[in-house]
């Protein structure tokens, strides 16, 4: 029944996805118009964060700002439907830029495992059928609530060109990553996801302190795999879209020993991406849902 359910919503996203990208755009523009005006869960959420780490902004620029990170959702939403049902091989001519594929390239060869920190920037869909085309590798997920979801999201990265292993994010998971670490392999991981509580520790992220997961540090702490920082980000304009391919060192201390020092390093590498362009980052996520004990802060989307 799942697999049925999930080949209909495929067929139903094919048939989206086939639309022109002019007609496309324009739904995924009037969509983040019609969030806005009607104040939508994306858009409290998005305006919830910006109050948190952006409160130099009037009222006026927030607002600006939050209609821009908006539009890039949607955008992103819609691009991503093209990405799950047309041939890999024909996503990939939209990446148009490869920045740093030498750093990459040396550390699937180095012999001593890589770790890609992929933060939610920009398409990180795309992210993932670049890496399928360069090497085997195993991308950590946090699986839908719905098993129909999960069958569904299995369906369409399964559309990736390469030998791809969709790893649950749960305890056989995480050994299924560092065996293959061991063993000189790749592995994908969205770095900037909240962890449950007491699977991270704290740590500044845009002068805010998030619940950060220890998870990427202790991989790369004891396998001492290579960590890179990889993204997609969109280019300017309103054609077809098209992106810049970015592969960059993250900093060393994410794999330190003490767990506090890795997780400030990873959100201060991740900032750092984010920063590229602020409005493709994914600012509609409840990034700090949970609070430092002791702190007497209470979890600033309650009511939203």
């Amino acid at each position: 029944m799942n697999a049925f359910a999930a080949a209909v919503l495929y067929a139903l996203a094919w048939a989206v996805a086939r639309l022109p990208w002019a007609v496309l755009r324009a739904l995924a523009d009037g969509m983040a118009h019609v969030w806005w005006r009607l104040d939508a869960r994306e858009a409290r959420v998005a305006r919830r964060n910006l109050e948190l780490i952006r409160p130099e902004l009037d009222a006026t620029a927030r607002e600006a700002l939050l209609l821009g990170i908006l539009r890039t959702t949607t955008r992103q939403a819609f691009e991503t439907l093209r990405l799950w049902t047309r041939p890999a091989a024909r996503n990939l001519r939209d990446i148009v830029e490869v920045h740093g594929e030498a750093l990459f390239d040396a550390a699937v060869q180095s012999g001593r495992g890589l770790i890609v920190a992929a933060p939610h920037m920009g398409n990180w869909e795309l992210l993932n059928q670049w890496l399928a085309k360069k090497t085997p590798l195993a991308i950590l997920y946090r699986p839908p609530e719905s098993a129909i979801g999960e069958a569904f999201l299995r369906r369409v990265r399964a559309n990736a060109d390469g030998d791809v292993e969709q790893v649950r994010a749960e305890a056989s998971g995480v050994r299924t990553l560092l065996k293959r670490l061991q063993k000189n392999g790749v592995v994908g991981i969205l770095p900037d996801q909240q962890p449950k509580a007491g699977e991270g520790e704290f740590a500044p992220f845009f002068g805010k302190h998030a619940l950060t997961m220890t998870l990427l540090g202790r991989l790369a702490n004891r396998s001492g795999a290579t960590v890179l920082l990889c993204w997609c980000q969109r280019l300017p304009g309103n054609g077809v879209p098209k992106f810049a391919l970015h592969v960059e060192a993250a900093p060393s201390a994410i794999a330190d020993a003490d767990p506090q020092r890795a997780v400030t390093a990873l959100n201060a590498g991740v900032e750092a991406v984010a920063q590229r362009d602020f409005a493709q980052y994914q600012w509609t996520y409840k990034r700090y849902t949970l609070r430092p004990q002791g702190s007497g802060e209470g979890n600033p989307y309650a009511g939203l």
